[in-house]
């Protein structure tokens, strides 16, 4: 038995290489959600109660 044939009795490199990156990428991902580092979300397209003393833009109207 030759290397080749050995060679090719496994898995190709690209499988392994495929799945390696896309467990990665998963990783990866769950760091993120876990850290908080998303950067998406509802959260992120609502207004926060605190505006820091800023007035709204004009022609925004706003209940007194």
């Amino acid at each position: 038995m030759t290397e080749r044939d050995t060679h090719e009795a496994g898995t190709p490199r690209w499988v392994k290489v495929s799945g390696i990156s896309a467990f990665v990428l998963v990783v990866l991902v769950l760091v993120m959600l876990v850290a908080g580092r998303g950067g998406h979300g509802p959260g992120q397209h609502t207004p926060s109660a605190d505006t820091g003393g800023h007035r709204p833009p004009a022609g925004v109207h706003t209940r007194p």
